[in-house]
């Protein structure tokens, strides 16, 4: 007989249910529904545990095929939740067992859940990645002695090489901090994350600066104006704007998992 299957939560919202997840599906392929308690409402859809299960998952998040898929299935439904009202997306991989669990879930952590809500409610979440520019060709060391043979002449291109090198990463890493800061006077909350490796972001330069803004709707063209200025003022750093996104990064209440 197989096992019943567990419940992947997407989002919470507030009663009613929103409307548009007629139609969709969630990451395990099946039909998104509503579970409600306590004046809250789980955006769910059933999946199998064999592959949704916490030890296969364990597994299955070392493919990144695997959490490309499944992360983008789970955005697409949190992303059609939150466009008809506020809604709290769970962190990644949030399984329950039944909905009987998600209903006690609701109801235990009403007030986290409705705290979480207020905070996010008509606001996006915009990302800031800052890269280090590459760095000029550089010239050749002037007086220098010309003595010492080739060997000595090497060593003193390779000092100012190393030099020049640091000096360029220090002020890319002040001047990350000088956009951080600004940004976080446009936003209501900020957050930085750790700077994502080459292999991830895609880019040969490195990131020095990986942060998330959590602006008012209104807000949002006020915030990008400010990326842009900034990234006409500091010439050591290339600024990539993304979003707008679901509020992932302000949704503290999803940082313990679940029981």
């Amino acid at each position: 007989m197989a096992d019943p299957p567990g419940v992947w939560l997407h989002a919470v919202t507030r009663d009613p249910p929103p409307a548009g997840l007629a139609g969709l599906t969630g990451v395990g392929g099946q039909p998104v529904r509503a579970v409600e308690a306590a004046g809250l409402v789980a955006v769910v859809s059933s999946v199998d545990l064999d592959e949704f299960g916490a030890e296969p998952m364990r597994h299955n998040l070392e493919d990144l095929a695997w959490l490309e898929s499944v992360a983008r299935a789970h955005h697409a439904v949190v992303d059609a939740a939150g466009r008809h009202g506020s809604a709290v997306p769970a962190q990644l991989g949030t399984v329950y067992r039944d909905d009987s669990r998600v209903r006690t879930v609701l109801s235990e952590r009403r007030d986290d859940f409705t705290a979480v809500l207020h905070r996010v409610a008509g606001r996006d979440e915009w990302g800031v990645k800052a890269f280090a520019a590459d760095a000029a060709p550089l010239p050749e060391p002037a007086g220098q002695p010309v003595g010492g043979g080739p060997g000595a002449a090497y060593l003193r291109r390779r000092r100012a090489e190393l030099g020049a090198a640091e000096r360029q990463r220090q002020a890319a890493l002040d001047s990350a901090e000088e956009v951080h800061a600004a940004l976080t006077e446009h936003a209501e909350r900020a957050r930085r994350h750790p700077p994502q490796d080459r292999s991830l972001s895609g880019r040969r330069d490195v990131m020095v600066l990986n942060g998330a803004y959590l602006v008012g709707a209104a807000d949002a063209d006020q915030f990008a104006a400010a990326v842009a200025a900034l990234t006409g003022r500091l010439p050591a750093l290339r600024l990539q704007l993304t979003g707008p996104w679901p509020p992932y990064s302000f949704v503290a209440v999803d940082e313990e998992p679940p029981p």
